[in-house]
């Protein structure tokens, strides 16, 4: 029997109107704790594909990593090779570990960049932690001052900005191999943060 009518899981799962800014730990153990494990795995990712879409919005390296990781528990659970009950506990240390800030003093645009610059783990290898938050507070310096409205749709400004994170790569030491690549993944997310400062 088909259904036409769109279907709120979670009401049905009785919730009411949950706050999706905050996966609390009392709705998680709620969900945990359901009967219907099925309804309680499609009301968890809906959750936490509006937590990731949240927290992450102007952090593509994060946003990238917690949303293959949603999809690949989903995935396995699509696929029958994990239970829904092992899903659940799946989807809830996604969402501890999105809810973690770490304790580094960043700022959420200086956290932004030096997850971009941290991505290549041979970079990490050669460099310091100190080192790469040193780079990433220079980065948000340089975006700020290159950056005007909509600069990510000039070409020649986008050309200035590339030129200026090279320059900052090199004379931080960062490795000339993995340069061309960071470049790239920085000016993403540059015009990631400035188009969240431009809504």
């Amino acid at each position: 029997m088909a259904s036409t009518e769109v279907v709120d899981i979670l009401e049905i799962c009785g919730f009411d109107r949950p706050d999706i800014s905050v996966l609390s730990d009392e709705s998680m153990i709620e969900l945990q704790n359901m009967k219907h494990k099925n309804l309680a795995v499609e009301a968890l990712k809906k959750l936490l594909n509006g937590e990731i879409s949240a927290r992450t919005r102007s952090n593509i390296v994060k946003h990238e990593e917690f949303s293959t990781r949603l999809e690949q528990a989903i995935a396995r659970h699509h696929n029958r090779s994990v239970d829904a009950l092992q899903i659940i506990q799946e989807l809830i240390e996604i969402a501890k570990d999105l809810r973690k800030t770490p304790e580094d003093g960043l700022k959420s645009d200086e956290r932004a960049f030096y997850d971009a610059l941290a991505q290549n783990n041979s970079a990490v290898e050669i460099m310091s932690n100190g080192e790469l938050q040193v780079i990433a507070a220079e980065l948000v310096r340089t975006v700020r001052r290159n950056s005007g409205t909509d600069w990510w749709r000039r070409e020649n400004v986008r050309a200035k900005m590339r030129i200026a994170v090279r320059k900052i790569l090199q004379r931080h030491g960062y490795p000339p191999d993995l340069t061309s690549e960071a470049i790239k993944t920085v000016l993403k997310q540059a015009e990631a943060i400035a188009t969240e400062l431009s809504r």
